[in-house]
């Protein structure tokens, strides 16, 4: 009986055991793309973001009231100094013009005829053979006549310079931008209206603030190679990223803060003798401060910023992850970070896949070369391309 009950029991044994499943294969390490930290010299610089404007934006107005009568000049084009822009209607000037010559030739007139009176009446005051009172009469007499051939001379100047305000002229080189009236507009109401602007491009000026920390890094930099702030280089960044190849200077730094923004205004000059660069612009400007040796630079997309400080997963020799503080420069070189502290180098660091490491964990790294190979097809065997 007890043998007998033995058995079963093995049988069942052996039955659950066949029952049960075979545990899975462990699954294989994450791939992660790696890179071996070098060192190389980093030149530091600083950017600053603002605008570009003209040196001298000219704004063209009607001085007279009058209607326009001719636009003389094509919009965005460029325009020399005393070209001609607008012609106003000149009609009502030349009558004014010629009513001033007529009041002034009748007060020459008059102021002659004053001037004999005396001549003819001094002789005959001297031999008392007319009273004091008729001679004296006739001297105010020119004086008030002299006094009227001023006045109507100076209407008449008056009328030859509204005159000369109906042929408006360019007032500077530049570029002209829109009209801003048409033909047959009334122009010169109660204030003189705008008819267009006109921008000087070259050279062209950078607007910035600087902040007091960028301003004092800078300045002891200059200091410290012997110069100041306004002789480091200046490199012109535009919108697209590229480079404007006129380098530029620093011709303006404010006297004081701004107690409200911390900061200061300045400005660079950039020479633009094509024509590219245009007022209104958004820009950065690159100064360059110093070369540095022996930076370390990472890749951006390998930092891993968690309140307000920065980490970067380290691959030891035994293929584990691990994760590093570390303190970059707040500078950034076309894309990628300067590592102060935290890494030496030939060190590996994660740049692509940071989502598979974890602490501890083994991964397989790979360099992007090997990544590259990795994903790059199998070649096909001739007896393939038969088929």
């Amino acid at each position: 009986m007890g043998r007998s009950l033995s058995l079963a029991l093995a049988v069942l044994a052996a039955a659950g055991a066949g029952c049960r499943k075979a545990a899975p294969p462990a699954l294989p390490p994450p791939i992660v793309q790696v890179l071996e930290v070098t060192a190389t010299n980093v030149p530091r610089s600083i950017e600053l973001i603002g605008q570009l404007d003209s040196p001298q934006n000219v704004e063209v107005r009607a001085r007279v009231e009058a209607f326009v009568d001719q636009i003389l000049f094509a919009e965005g084009r460029g325009v020399q100094e005393g070209d001609p822009l607008f012609v106003l209607d000149r009609r009502p000037f030349d009558e004014q013009l010629a009513a001033a010559n007529g009041m002034l030739a009748e007060a020459r007139a008059a102021l002659n005829k004053y001037e004999k009176d005396v001549a003819r009446l001094r002789p005959l005051a001297e031999k008392k053979a007319i009273p004091q009172q008729d001679l004296d009469n006739a001297v105010a007499s020119v004086a008030v006549g002299e006094a009227n051939v001023a006045s109507a001379l100076a209407r008449v100047k008056s009328a030859e310079l509204n005159l000369e305000y109906c042929d408006v002229r360019a007032p500077t080189t530049g570029l002209i931008g829109a009209k801003q009236v048409s033909v047959g507009s009334l122009v010169g109401k109660g204030e003189p209206t705008l008819l267009a602007t006109i921008s000087r491009l070259n050279p062209m000026w950078f607007y910035c603030a600087i902040s007091e920390a960028d301003y004092l890094h800078a300045e002891r930099t200059a200091r410290e190679a012997g110069r100041q702030m306004g002789e480091l280089p200046v490199t012109l960044i535009l919108a697209d990223g590229s480079e404007h190849p006129e380098p530029g200077k620093w011709v303006f730094l404010d006297r004081a803060v701004d107690a409200a923004t911390g900061t200061i205004r300045a400005r660079a000059e950039f020479s633009n003798p094509d024509g590219l660069l245009r007022p209104g612009m958004f820009a950065r400007v690159r100064v360059s401060l110093k070369t540095e040796q022996g930076n370390l630079l990472v890749p951006e997309r390998a930092l891993v910023e968690l309140q307000g400080k920065y980490f970067v997963w380290v691959i030891g020799p035994d293929n584990k992850a691990g994760q590093r503080p570390v303190r970059v420069a707040p500078m950034r070189i076309r894309g990628n970070a300067v590592v102060l502290e935290g890494l030496q180098a030939g060190e590996r660091i994660v740049i692509e896949g940071l989502q598979k490491v974890r602490e501890g964990t083994v991964v397989e790294p790979r360099t992007a070369a090997e990544m590259a190979k990795a994903a790059a097809p199998a070649p096909t065997s001739p007896q393939r391309e038969k088929e």
